[in-house]
């Protein structure tokens, strides 16, 4: 997996920005498609992918409950 990828939710991280999430999803789409950047023709597709990716990511965080910290 990405090892550059930063676990998003507390404790390890407290004050994640969106910021923070996209560029994760970012790194996670570079990575499954073997692009850093997509040529012209994969762009709407590479974009596309790291939007929903950190939507799912934004969901998955706000839903996650960790003990000890309610």
């Amino acid at each position: 997996m990405c090892r550059s990828i930063k676990t998003l939710r507390p404790p390890y991280t407290e004050d994640v920005t969106e910021e923070d999430v996209r560029a994760a999803a970012l790194q996670y789409v570079r990575k499954i498609s073997g692009f850093r950047a997509p040529a012209a023709h994969n762009a709407e597709a590479f974009d596309r992918a790291v939007e929903a990716i950190t939507r799912a990511s934004e969901e998955l965080l706000a839903a996650l409950q960790v003990r000890g910290s309610r």
